[in-house]
């Protein structure tokens, strides 16, 4: 049932939110003239790696500069990046890797090899089902640009940060998925374009009927600054650029 509701709304979504994209690629490709898509390697389940298109919201090569975190003043965005990271349109296009069975609506976002390969034991389990255009986390942490901003070392402040939370969201996500789950975490992606605030009250009004302990309830809320954790199934802190745990 997933599978076919996938694809429906897949097929639905690409041709409702083709009058904006189609625009949008025209903006991209004449800013440079380049692609208006950036292919992504990313890491899928049982660690098979595809490949996800997005629209491209940076500079050509942004890639090759080694820094995998993104902040929202990252000097690497273009002027019509900036518009397609805001409205989070470089995550329709994602919508074609739900056609092709590379990605599901909700679960786990993928992350590149050089992440996944970092991941303990515990965070491995993120790698089990295919990962998703949305899930608890897309909503907690969709101002990740602006949590990473004027941090010194965009990467480290992503382990220490976001990491722990997004890894956690996503393995209770995995332990308590459902269609119903499935519809609920839509539905709130959609509303936290408007009011990311009534996403969140709702989102923790789910996690606790879910039974979410009290550590995932206060990441979700998201009223108290982010505060550096290790990652599940870790004792320390990320402290290098690598985002190994010593």
């Amino acid at each position: 049932m997933k599978r076919i509701f996938d694809f429906i709304c897949a097929l639905i979504g690409l041709v409702l939110a083709s009058p904006i994209l189609i625009p949008v690629m025209f903006l991209v490709w004449i800013q440079d003239w380049h692609s208006p898509f950036y292919i992504a390697p990313r890491v899928g389940k049982k660690e098979k790696l595809f490949r996800m298109i997005k629209l491209r919201s940076m500079i050509v090569n942004a890639d090759k500069s080694g820094v995998d975190s993104t902040s929202s003043n990252d000097k690497r965005i273009t002027g019509v990046g900036k518009f397609i990271r805001k409205y989070k349109l470089d995550e329709l296009t994602q919508l074609w890797n739900v056609l092709l069975g590379d990605m599901s609506l909700v679960g786990p976002r993928p992350n590149v090899k050089r992440e996944t390969d970092l991941y303990t034991l515990e965070e491995k389990k993120l790698l089990t089902v295919k990962p998703g255009i949305t899930d608890f986390s897309s909503i907690v942490f969709s101002d990740e640009g602006d949590i990473l901003k004027d941090q010194i070392d965009p990467d480290i402040a992503y382990n220490q940060l976001i990491r722990p939370g997004k890894s956690m969201l996503g393995i209770f996500y995995i332990e308590n998925r459902s269609f119903l789950l499935d519809i609920k975490l839509i539905f709130l992606t959609i509303v936290a374009i408007v009011s990311k605030e009534k996403a969140l009250v709702n989102l923790v009004v789910i996690l606790r009927n879910c039974k979410a302990n009290s550590l995932i309830l206060q990441i979700a809320s998201r009223k108290k600054k982010l505060s550096p954790l290790p990652p599940p199934g870790a004792n320390n802190i990320v402290t290098n650029r690598e985002g190994r745990v010593e």
